[in-house]
């Protein structure tokens, strides 16, 4: 991927104003120092012994962080920040420390908030501003959800977004966001570019489903592991007090289950995990439900944790997309509740289900700590990326230090896990169940 992939972030033009953070140029005199743009990481931390090639400017990643010198006079800056598509935890944590950022540190005064997504830009909206000061967002981070808004669609409506930045008068653009979100601050840039104005679009990655290329993880991903953990103890208790107890938890995860997995694997009750990326039979005699039954045999009760993407290749019959672009999926989990208690109906085996999809509780909670921390470090990187007049970056933690990633090689395919790799290894450990559940042949 390295080799494939030029890392390499573009730029508004010259440095040439000296920033307002005092900090040192100095290693050694207990000060923080700035960041310069000679400072870089390997993306893939794997060697072997030998000699290595040597390592070009297009192969390694910039290092997050203020600069000496940055681009945009402050007292000129107009920044705007738009959060768009579902909820996540940390959402507001992340245009808290923005506004903290710009406001603080950078002394810029004039920070919109542009409402409900990408649609907040477009004038049959009218949706307005709303103004953004260190006291309207003081206390944000400790709710759920998005001051500002949201909302999926209106990011191909690039020439009406930039119509309106020209108009505001916009400096940069912070959009917190996911995959389509990122898409779209991509042809926003683009369309900057073609009218020759300079304005910085920089991007904080936002999925629950910790599904962004190249990051450690997305913000988010933490507090709905915390969450679901939550669910699966309610779940397991249910099913381990009834006569063959069944608890089914549906959790996010549309192309990825980095949810479902890390969520068995913390909370040690879970039997069966099922995941997009791991094909299953449910009949057959190595289907789910053959050992979901053996299961019963031997325990009395089970736990299943099903991500919302898996089987997907079978429920769906006709493809629909909603606002965002994004595949309308089937509801697996109602389907794997009614196929089950249809099977042991059949089988006259007496069970107890309970279906639970927490989804929508989990991904509008406030962040726990560690996604909280997270949010307000990506939201000072973002600043002083914007700052620096940087542009057509994500910001994001690789091999645990933040970087400055072109928006390009973020959205350009999906991290997901690896059937063969150590998390899921470590989930099959975990749940004991079967390494796979496929009907390889006719038995």
């Amino acid at each position: 991927m390295a080799g494939a992939v030029d890392f390499t972030i573009e730029e508004l033009g010259k440095r040439s104003i000296k920033s307002p953070i005092a900090m040192s140029t100095v290693v050694g005199d207990q000060i923080a120092n700035y960041v310069t743009d000679e400072e870089f990481i390997r993306l893939n931390v794997d060697v072997k012994p030998g000699a290595q090639p040597p390592v070009k400017r297009s192969q390694v990643l910039e290092c997050a962080g203020p600069r000496e010198l940055i681009y945009f006079t402050p007292a000129h800056v107009h920044a705007g920040i738009v959060s768009c598509g579902g909820l996540c935890p940390g959402i507001n944590d992340v245009i808290r420390a923005i506004v903290r950022c710009l406001w603080y540190r950078y002394g810029v005064t004039r920070i919109s908030g542009i409402r409900y997504g990408y649609k907040g830009f477009l004038p049959e909206s009218q949706f307005g501003l709303k103004t953004l000061d260190p006291d309207s967002v003081d206390d944000i981070h400790k709710l759920g959800g998005t001051y500002l808004g949201s909302a999926r669609g209106g990011g191909k409506e690039v020439s009406k977004i930039v119509d309106a930045m020209e108009k505001l008068n916009l400096n940069m653009l912070f959009t917190i966001g996911g995959d389509g979100t990122q898409r779209g601050t991509l042809d926003i840039a683009e369309e900057v570019d073609r009218r020759r104005i300079k304005i910085a679009l920089i991007g904080i990655p936002k999925t629950v489903d910790n599904d962004f290329a190249l990051l450690d993880r997305s913000f988010g991903f933490n507090t709905a592991v915390e969450k679901a953990v939550e669910v699966v103890a309610a779940a397991h208790m249910e099913a381990s007090s009834a006569i063959n107890g069944i608890g089914l938890v549906k959790v996010m995860g549309r192309e990825s289950g980095y949810i479902a997995a890390c969520t068995a694997l913390a909370s040690h009750e879970v039997n069966f995990v099922l995941i997009p990326e791991v094909p299953f039979n449910l009949e057959g005699y190595n289907g789910f439900l053959h050992h979901l039954e053996e299961r019963l045999k031997r325990r009395r009760h089970a736990v299943i944790i099903v991500a919302e993407g898996a089987m997907q290749d079978q429920l769906i019959t006709e493809k629909k997309t909603d606002a965002g672009g994004n595949v309308k999926m089937a509801d697996v989990g109602a389907y794997l509740r009614d196929r089950i208690v249809k099977y042991f109906e059949e089988q006259k085996v007496e069970i107890n289900l309970k279906y639970i999809d927490p989804s929508y509780a989990i991904r509008s909670a406030p962040a726990n700590p560690g996604d909280s921390l997270y949010c307000e470090r990506l939201g000072n990187a973002a600043v002083h990326a914007a700052m620096a007049g940087k542009t057509k970056l994500i910001i994001g933690l690789v091999n645990n230090k933040f970087v400055h990633l072109p928006i390009k090689s973020v959205i350009s395919h999906r991290n997901k896990v690896d059937p063969e790799g150590n998390l899921w290894r470590d989930t099959i450990d975990a749940t004991h169940q079967p390494t796979l559940m496929v009907n390889q042949f006719n038995k």
